[in-house]
């Protein structure tokens, strides 16, 4: 007979806890048993029990759950169950964090490596994770087959528009699996904050209506509620070139910009420019030279909003770095040459004052569409539900990716659902407000992922590309940097704990299987465009892997606001001591970025917080 200490602890979101009964049973290499229990699980609490049993269950392999209900199907929140056994052996651990709910029964597998007898060979190390086994007739083998066979089922690809990435099947967020759904405070926060906005809106609305805007001075009109103080510094600035100039390298959209090698083809000068032609010319001798093109707008058919035709321009923006690290622009190009059209006006800083304004203006207007629609909507949402959605298909719960990946896809499912169902949707808010809707929008994120590559994913490589390395000023491009390399140690500490060699790398089956998933069926065969279908090296894995995360969080972060800091989350997926090692030193390097960033910024006159660690999301949520 031996002595069992079972703790069962619950999550703390809302309605996490049931008023219904649970069932559990211990699974050995040697037997099972059903522990006598009544156990019904209190929200934020862990309840502890102690079972004897008569018999010697061996090693622990799971931990079966089922939950019985009457009338109501009362949903549990199961945070993680650990049990000590009889001696002094180590406590085995039991993750979850899912929801338990109609009446099937859960089976949640060994975490900790002592149910596996602590074997190495074809799991790896006897660490909680495990990759996938050649023995078919094991039990943990036979358990994230059948996992991912059910999986399969659950997770469907489905195409929202041809040409563009595949998406998770679901009509809306109700059709979504429940542990892709938001928590219930989450789903407060985001719906009261909805409304909030919507509510200032229509006070804006209701206090100008009856008032004309005359003068520049007038949008003051709108500038009030809520604000902060990169808001504020909006407000004051952004008529001055210094600042339009400035918005290229650390603004919300600093994807854009890149360091001229030649004038752009484009940019056809009329006679009487002369002049400008030769500052462009020393300027570009120089290095000095920058170019900002939207060109990706050209044709794309513009919205007709309450009968009123919209308008697109696709400017082109010529700019120079001047010796004290400012970036000021010189001409800008509306539109650009056309075979049937007069050659186009080029704009001027000598123009008179409301002309060139009225350019800049048009340019942040293009601004607008390629940071929302390709930067933001494209590159980060969608490509994150790809990544999530593969996860989910192609990697069981004990595999040390899936493992990795999880605190990074929370919630990015519901919110690029919604997004299709209220945001970008037929007569959504793009329809009725944006002048790219109406279906420009679709035009142009297919343009747009026609020109997505790996590459332009890494910043490391896209910097490079852009000529940016090394720009004065330019604190996203560091910041970004920084972040990359200390999320790319982070990855390599923890896949080095499961794959000893290329060797282990090239054997994983389900590895590749997601490598593939993402590459060939999520992105629409995109290899031609460097994204890989399978991984050779541990390099190459974690390099794929650093993508992911930065992609999920800091490169959200710089285009979009996050609430929870990165590397800091409840959910204990990892027990292994090295691997929680390895978070930690995360923490410590992301707390000694945060620290640098504001020792930095106490020197600026406009602090660049947008890949401050504290204030980057985890995961794609908003």
């Amino acid at each position: 007979m031996g002595r069992y200490c079972i703790r069962v602890a619950t999550g703390a979101s809302l309605f996490a806890g049931s008023h219904n009964r649970v069932r559990l049973w211990l699974v050995g290499a040697h037997g099972e048993t059903e522990l006598e229990l009544e156990l019904r699980p209190v929200r934020g609490q862990e309840e502890e029990f102690e079972h004897d049993v008569p018999d010697d269950l061996g090693p622990l392999q799971f931990v079966k759950l089922r939950k019985h209900h009457s009338l109501v199907d009362d949903a549990w929140f199961c945070d993680r169950i650990t049990v000590q056994g009889p001696g002094a052996g180590e406590e085995a651990a039991f993750p979850c964090y899912s929801w338990v709910q109609g009446d099937g029964v859960l089976c949640l597998p060994e975490g900790t490596g002592g149910g596996s007898g602590g074997r190495c060979g074809a799991w790896g190390t006897a660490d909680e994770a495990r990759l996938a086994g050649d023995n078919a007739l094991d039990v943990f083998q036979k358990h994230r087959e059948k996992e991912l066979k059910e999986r399969h089922q659950i997770y469907c690809w489905a195409t929202w528009k041809e040409g563009l990435p595949l998406t998770i099947a679901a009509g809306c967020e109700d059709d979504l699996p429940s542990n892709m759904r938001f928590h219930e405070e989450k789903r407060l926060d985001f719906e009261w904050t909805q409304k909030a906005g919507a509510l200032e809106m229509l006070l804006k609305r209701v206090y100008t209506l009856l008032s004309s805007w005359n003068r520049l001075e007038d949008f003051d009109h709108i500038f009030w509620g809520q604000k902060s103080t990169l808001a504020e510094n909006v407000r004051q600035r952004w008529q001055e070139d210094e600042f339009f100039g400035y918005q290229f390298l650390n603004g919300a959209n600093p994807m854009l910009l890149r360091r001229s090698t030649a004038l752009p083809p484009r940019l056809v000068l009329p006679s009487g420019m002369e002049e400008l032609r030769a500052q462009l010319e020393k300027e570009l001798q120089n290095g000095s030279l920058f170019e900002a093109d939207f060109i990706l707008l050209d044709g794309i058919p513009a919205n007709v909003i309450q009968g009123e035709k919209q308008y697109l321009a696709a400017p082109l923006v010529m700019l120079k770095m001047d010796p004290h690290g400012k970036l000021l622009p010189m001409v800008i190009q509306l539109q650009p040459p056309s075979p049937s059209s007069p050659t186009p006006p080029l704009f001027l800083p000598s123009d008179p004052p409301l002309a060139w304004l009225l350019a800049k203006s048009w340019v942040r207007n293009s601004d607008f569409q390629l940071h929302q629609l390709q930067y933001h909507l494209l590159n980060t949402h969608l490509l994150a539900e790809v990544i999530a959605v593969a996860t989910m298909r192609c990697l069981p719960g004990l595999h040390p990716v899936f493992k990795f990946l999880m605190p990074h896809i929370r919630y990015t499912m519901e919110i690029n659902t919604r997004a299709r169902t209220q945001l970008i949707s037929d007569g959504g808010v793009f329809d009725k407000v944006v002048s790219t809707g109406g279906g420009g929008h679709v035009h142009l994120l297919r343009r747009a992922m026609a020109q997505l590559t790996y590459c332009s994913l890494c910043p490391p490589d896209d910097l490079a590309e852009r000529g940016l390395l090394g720009t004065p000023g330019a604190h996203y491009a560091h910041d970004a940097l920084r972040l990359w390399d200390i999320t790319a140690r982070y990855v390599e500490r923890i896949i080095q704990l499961f794959y000893h060699g290329d060797d282990v790398v090239r054997g994983d089956p389900e590895l590749q299987a997601w490598c593939q998933e993402i590459t060939e069926v999520g992105l629409c065969r995109a290899q031609d465009r460097g994204f890989p279908v399978s991984f050779q090296s541990q390099n190459q894995l974690c390099h794929f892997l650093t993508m992911c995360v930065f992609t999920c969080t800091a490169q959200h972060g710089a285009i979009n606001k996050g609430q929870v800091p990165l590397g800091h989350h409840k959910e204990k997926y990892f027990s292994e001591a090295k691997a929680k090692a390895a978070l930690n030193q995360f923490q410590t390097d992301l707390a000694n970025l945060e620290r640098e960033i504001a020792a930095r910024n106490e020197q600026l006159d406009l602090p660049y917080e947008y890949l401050k660690p504290s204030l980057t999301e985890n995961s794609i949520t908003i």
